[in-house]
């Protein structure tokens, strides 16, 4: 059972420098100094700081698109009843656009958990490992990826188009299974890393924003569910949305930030 009572310290065994900015010392290549000669830890560095750049700019690109892309829905299209996968349904114009951009958000969102994440808080235990996991299989990760094939059959916005017709396509059941355990799969990655956060010194300060912010995206799918019957849908799935992208695009900034702190000799006071 998991607990983050007296949590175990979990310190670094060497000096910044001669870690590859995930706690790990590289297997070899060390002169008698204990530097590290044989390049692995700076291509791992440098691997770990490509993906946290790309999963920033993934959260950037994902909001900006959905964001825009309701300009072009038409006067029957509302934001705040309508869902974001509504704008890219067989029947909307231009769907390509979002197709294209939440395919690749997807895929730099789920090299960034495998790449970046885990390799950060892989220290703090078997957690991070399944937190990173779960956040590529969530609904930012996965979910997106699959955004092809999640197509649904109408927009609500379209002349007799119901919530029944719109899932009653292959693409439609998939985007309603994916939203659903997706969602749900989000806000375990969220917990699970955590958790993980929590035994390490300098992560140790993103251990409870992290909670509270899945307890933020739990209560918006919450209302989410519920506000699809007041004409309120849209609004709430945008909610869930933003507040994912805002958490792991914040989670980029920190992992970047540790990095280039390891890599001047620095060691960040537990923030």
């Amino acid at each position: 059972m998991m607990t983050d009572h007296a949590p175990r310290e979990v310190e670094p065994t060497a000096p910044a420098e001669v870690t590859h900015g995930d706690g790990h010392l590289p297997a070899g290549g060390r002169d008698t100094s204990g530097q590290d000669t044989s390049g692995t830890g700076d291509r791992r560095r440098s691997g770990l700081r490509r993906w946290a750049w790309a999963g920033l700019a993934a959260q950037a690109a994902f909001v900006a698109s959905w964001g825009l892309a309701s300009n072009w829905q038409g006067p029957r299209y509302s934001t705040v009843a309508h869902s974001i996968s509504d704008m890219y349904a067989e029947t909307a114009p231009h769907a390509a656009f979002l197709i294209i951009v939440f395919t690749l958000c997807g895929a730099a969102t789920i090299m960034f958990a495998a790449r970046s994440v885990w390799r950060a808080l892989r220290p703090g235990g078997w957690t991070a490992t399944v937190g990173s996991a779960l956040l590529a299989l969530s609904i930012v990760g996965l979910g997106d990826l699959l955004t092809p094939a999640e197509r649904l059959a109408c927009r609500l916005a379209d002349p007799d188009c119901t919530t029944a017709r719109q899932i009653a396509n292959t693409g439609g059941m998939l985007d309603n299974t994916l939203s659903t355990y997706g969602v749900v799969a989000l806000v375990a990655a969220g917990l699970f890393l955590s958790f993980a956060m929590r035994r390490l010194t300098t992560w140790r300060g993103w251990a409870w924003p992290t909670r509270w912010t899945m307890v933020l995206v739990f209560l918006a799918a919450f209302a989410d569910a519920i506000g699809q019957h007041y004409g309120l849908g849209g609004l709430f799935e945008r909610l869930i949305a933003l507040i994912g992208a805002i958490w792991i695009g914040s989670l980029a900034v920190a992992i970047l930030r540790r990095n280039r702190r390891a890599r001047t000799g620095e060691v960040p006071a537990g923030r």
